[in-house]
């Protein structure tokens, strides 16, 4: 038996497509890098954006039409949030819900048997210290915990990962460092919301980066997303474990919108003043700090008012990375119950604020232009070169180097998006 996987959406959904390939491995089920090769094609799917729904709903189509003597098995988010308009369009297809990877291997086996299976529901079966096969030979993803502990009105992925599950450090721990021994150069710690971590069971994000970034080798961990509201007692402690040698410099804070009235009806249970605070104290401790945030423009509720305090957040703030999405109204999601904005305020808001990123991000990456930084090399550059990375995540592509190595690099040019320099 022969299986394609292809994959959509966050880093945690990459994680699991490595974990269903792990299972299928361990069932001496092979997995194939060209899908007309395969017997079966897993569908890991995305539902966060309709952008993203719309792109999975045709690529399940077009598997279809285009492989009808294939099996086609859909994974993810989608399994959860719409069953019926994934019913609809693929009544033949069997599913794997993103808390049933364990069955994997027996739904590919009873899906090429000619049986339609379907796993689904909600399970706490831990996704640290199972089976995997890494997509990148350089890049361990571990999933600390699964689900959250939000209520935004705007969200359908809670409705897909549930409540919070929190994974043992000790486990954690122990992933890592296996895959530091095998040849692993960075560590990416992830979840639905990382600062989440613990609130379930006692234990605490900052201890859990200090014991990661504790363990021997040349390694970097990136820490994910956090929710601001659930840092809490602990920021103290995170600030110190960011400043380790092998954390990288980099936090990813969503605020969403600068009004305090918006962030209210978004039910995100913390304030713009909440956010500053957080964010005013790590540049304070930590001055190379990259920050990226993501911004959700037109939310049903936003006047023009609340949209002008967004634009004096980016302003105020300067994000070195920021994250725009027009609000669309999404499945289960209560604020799908309100009419949208008009099109060409939102339009033209989305105008505004892009700009004022990209205006932004320049100025402050001119300010590296001749610096000599470190780096770490973790990836090819889609237009060839190598992607290298800096304390800070800042993608830095250089000539004449190799994957996973450590790196001086002089910062010839500057742009928007990334930095362009040469290893010395």
């Amino acid at each position: 038996m022969k299986v394609f996987i292809e994959t959509y959406g966050c880093t945690f959904n990459q994680a699991d497509s490595e974990i269903m390939a792990g299972i299928l491995n361990a069932n001496s089920i092979d997995i194939v890098d060209n899908q007309e090769e395969a017997d079966a094609i897993i569908v890991n799917t995305c539902y966060v954006k309709l952008p993203t729904e719309s792109k999975v709903i045709n690529r399940i189509k077009k598997l279809q039409d285009e492989f009808p003597d294939k099996e086609i098995i859909v994974a993810g988010c989608m399994v959860e949030v719409d069953p019926k308009k994934l019913d609809a369009i693929g009544p033949n297809c069997s599913w794997i819900g993103p808390h049933q990877l364990n069955k994997t291997a027996d739904v590919v086996k009873s899906a090429i048997g000619g049986e339609v299976t379907r796993e689904f529901g909600f399970s706490d079966e831990p996704k640290v210290c199972v089976p995997k096969i890494r997509q990148d030979p350089y890049v361990h993803v571990i999933q600390i915990c699964e689900g959250c502990l939000g209520s935004c009105s705007y969200c359908c992925t809670r409705f897909a990962r549930g409540h919070l599950n929190s994974y043992p450090i000790a486990d954690i721990v122990m992933e890592a460092k296996q895959a530091i021994e095998d040849g692993c150069v960075e560590i990416e710690l992830t979840a639905q919301d990382t600062s989440a971590f613990g609130k379930d069971t006692g234990e605490r994000l900052s201890d859990l980066i200090k014991e990661v970034a504790s363990l021997d080798g040349d390694f970097k961990v990136r820490v994910g997303m956090m929710h601001p509201k659930n840092i809490g007692n602990d920021l103290d402690d995170l600030i110190d474990a960011f400043k380790l040698e092998k954390v990288y410099k980099f936090l990813h804070l969503p605020i969403q919108s600068g009004s305090d009235a918006v962030l209210k009806h978004m039910r995100r249970n913390h304030t713009v003043e909440d956010y500053k605070k957080i964010v005013y104290r790590f540049k304070e401790e930590i001055p190379n700090l990259t920050l990226a945030t993501d911004i959700i423009i037109g939310y049903p509720t936003e006047t023009e008012e609340d949209f002008l305090m967004t634009a004096d957040l980016i302003e105020e703030i300067k994000f070195n990375l920021i994250h725009l999405s027009k609000y669309q109204h999404r499945e289960g999601a209560s604020s799908s119950d309100l009419p949208n904005i008009p099109f060409e305020d939102m339009k033209r808001r989305s105008k505004i604020l892009s700009d004022i990123k990209f205006g932004i991000i320049e100025e402050e990456n001119k300010f590296l232009k001749d610096k000599e930084l470190t780096a770490l090399v973790v990836g090819e550059g889609s237009k060839g070169g190598f992607i290298a990375k800096t304390d800070s995540y800042i993608p830095v592509v250089v000539q004449d180097v190799e994957l996973g190595e450590f790196i001086k690099v002089h910062i010839d040019e500057t742009t928007g998006t990334y930095l362009i320099g040469h290893k010395i």
